[in-house]
């Protein structure tokens, strides 16, 4: 994100659709992976195994916009299908549609787990949701030892609606990893580890609707904001997350495991 400089800002609408054009250009993007209905690309240089921008696209059918989007909001849930995240809870809320949050998650064995704190804002767009992030400092939350401190320089999701009953899903991530990552990484993560991820949330989405039935299921703090019990936060409690002033680990030089030892199960 960079419509702030070097201050933390609330996306605007410019920015959403700026995140949305991303989503849907093909130009400067290299197909990676391209099946059964999940497309991955990626941008930069991919000699460098470092900040790489990486885009994926799934097809979900059976599964409306409006219940994807709720799934990738309902932080509940999100334990229920995410088996790379580890920790995940909010901070504190900015407005009725931004709030900062922690997420930690697991990284493929030997390499260390990553951490993140970010400013989170979402916001339906002409038929459209889309939910963007990006790394903020809060002082409560410093880097912690057990945990390499990540950078999420943009992220974000996109889901379009596909007809009454289906739904198109980007995920666009751009993440400073802070540290040299072995090529193999690089590779699974295109090959492997972001059509898993795909996959876990489009049965993530059908599975949805007969578990809100059975847990709070008018519950929506991100679709209603008067729900929301999260503190409030002032902006200026935050400041940029440089990533030049975080640890930065080697592990170029680490072997490879085999991607059943480490890597989360379907």
């Amino acid at each position: 994100m960079s419509g702030g400089g070097e201050r933390v800002y609330i996306p605007d609408d410019s920015d959403f659709s700026s995140f949305r054009a991303q989503c849907e250009s093909l130009e400067g993007w290299h197909c990676r992976y391209n099946k059964a209905g999940i497309t991955v690309w990626s941008q930069g240089q991919e000699e460098s195994c470092t900040v790489q921008k990486i885009k994926t696209r799934l097809c979900c059918k059976d599964v409306p916009a409006e219940t994807l989007y709720d799934v990738l909001h309902d932080s509940h849930y999100r334990s229920k299908w995410d088996s790379n995240m580890i920790e995940t809870h909010d901070i504190g809320r900015l407005t009725v549609n931004a709030d900062v949050g922690y997420y930690s998650w697991k990284c493929p064995s030997p390499l260390k787990n990553r951490d993140f704190v970010t400013l989170r804002s979402w916001l339906p767009l002409d038929g459209d949701y889309i939910i963007l992030n990006y790394s903020v400092k809060h002082p409560k939350y410093p880097p912690r030892k057990d945990f390499v401190r990540a950078v999420s320089l943009q992220t974000g999701y996109l889901v379009k609606a596909n007809g009454a009953r289906a739904c198109v899903l980007y995920y666009l991530t751009q993440v400073d990893p802070r540290g040299s990552l072995p090529k193999w990484v690089v590779n699974r993560v295109s090959q492997i580890l972001a059509p898993k991820a795909m996959k876990q949330i489009y049965r993530a989405g059908l599975r949805y609707p007969e578990w809100k039935r059975h847990h709070d299921p008018w519950y929506k703090p991100w679709v209603y904001p008067e729900q929301s019990s999260v503190p409030s936060l002032s902006l200026a409690e935050l400041s940029l997350q440089r990533a030049d002033s975080l640890e930065c680990v080697d592990e170029a030089g680490l072997p490879e495991e085999p991607p059943g030892t480490s890597d989360p199960q379907d």
